[in-house]
């Protein structure tokens, strides 16, 4: 599944960057299915964590691990951000300073858009996750400490503050005129309800509290198929409800019962389809795609499309192209980089101490 929502990713990049005038339908889709994609990644990175979480693990340890998996990737693919500006657009004027937050991963905290969205694009939501991986040992202890019969309470709480916060964010926030006609979002709400690290870091507790309800053996209101009905008709709803609530809200119970009901099926053994060999290895993929597939796609708009007058069907055909070719340099990166980093670095230099055991009476 990890691949799919990195492909939903790609997508909104094909129809955003590639077409001069999307059709209004399809960049809506495109968009919500997007940000849902985003969103699941949120909610599958609390859950794994908590699913994976090794007994005896240190807090030293386990951030070891997140920053050797995700900063030398982004490290990558900002230097080449920056050297495909100095190419494509040395006439653009970038403030210097933009690339601290960038390179600190504290970007998304900025409200302005040239921050946020600066270099390397995507790499906004690795400013969520660095947010995320500092605060999980943290909060995995709070999680721990919730009565297995109370966890549905908890997270039924989790998903009312994620329903308030665009009403927070109307609340507090100033009068805007929307981003985009089609989408209707402003870029306030942009900020506060779709990328402000506090707020998204909701749906990775949502995560990490489902883990915790499965691990328990809690009976899930829905199976796997199920799931995906309810995904599927959450957005379909996305175009009627307003863009604040359509963009994370009205999606958060469908994927986190998903992301639950996916792991349960994998436990059990249950065919969904998506445990083949090649789903699997696309999924192993599926973040350096995440972070690589923003710029292959200007690479290929400047070279390939720019001022060629193309139909609908070669850009298309393009597209179709660029997917491939991202798909390959994302196996690069992962072969290369990714992998070998991890086996390196990310293993402690010493085996973690064994759990003591009780004492015999």
């Amino acid at each position: 599944m990890r691949f799919i929502a990195a492909f939903s990713v790609f997508a909104l990049g094909c129809v955003y960057y590639l077409f001069a005038s999307p059709d209004p339908i399809v960049f809506e889709g495109s968009w919500h299915a997007a940000a849902g994609g985003v969103s699941y990644f949120f909610i599958l990175s609390g859950f794994i964590l908590a699913w994976s979480a090794p007994a005896g693990d240190t807090n030293r340890r386990f951030w070891r691990r997140r920053f050797f998996k995700i900063y030398p990737n982004h490290l990558i693919t900002f230097v080449v951000a920056v050297v495909l500006i100095a190419l494509m657009a040395p006439e653009a004027a970038v403030d210097s300073w933009i690339a601290i937050p960038n390179l600190l991963l504290i970007q998304s905290w900025f409200p302005g858009l040239d921050v946020r969205g600066s270099f390397n694009g995507v790499a906004w939501s690795l400013s969520c996750e660095a947010l995320f991986y500092f605060c999980f040992p943290f909060l995995q202890r709070l999680v721990d400490r919730i009565r297995p019969t109370a966890l549905w309470w908890w997270a039924g709480g989790v998903v009312a503050v994620i329903f308030a916060i665009p009403a927070l964010s109307a609340a507090i926030g100033p009068v805007q005129e929307p981003l985009s006609p089609i989408l209707g979002l402003t870029a306030w709400d942009s900020y506060v309800v779709y990328q402000l690290p506090p707020v998204r870091m909701l749906e990775f507790v949502f995560g990490i509290i489902l883990a915790r309800i499965v691990m328990n053996g809690q009976r899930l209101p829905l199976g796997f198929g199920g799931a995906v009905v309810l995904v599927i008709a959450a957005f379909a709803l996305k175009p009627i409800i307003p863009p604040a609530y359509a963009t994370v809200a009205i999606t958060v119970v469908p994927l986190g019962l998903l992301v639950a009901a996916g792991a349960v099926a994998d436990n059990t053994k249950k065919r969904t389809g998506l445990a083949n060999r090649v789903m699997v290895w696309l999924g192993e993929i599926s973040f350096a795609l995440y972070m690589w597939h923003y710029m292959v796609l200007l690479v290929g708009y400047h070279l390939l499309i720019e001022g060629k007058g193309l139909s609908t069907a070669a850009t298309i055909g393009i597209a179709v192209g660029l997917f491939g070719i991202s798909i390959v340099v994302s196996w690069l990166q992962y072969t290369m980089i990714e992998r070998p980093i991890m086996r390196k670095f990310a293993r402690p230099r010493q085996p973690a101490p064994a759990p003591k055991q009780p004492a015999a009476a």
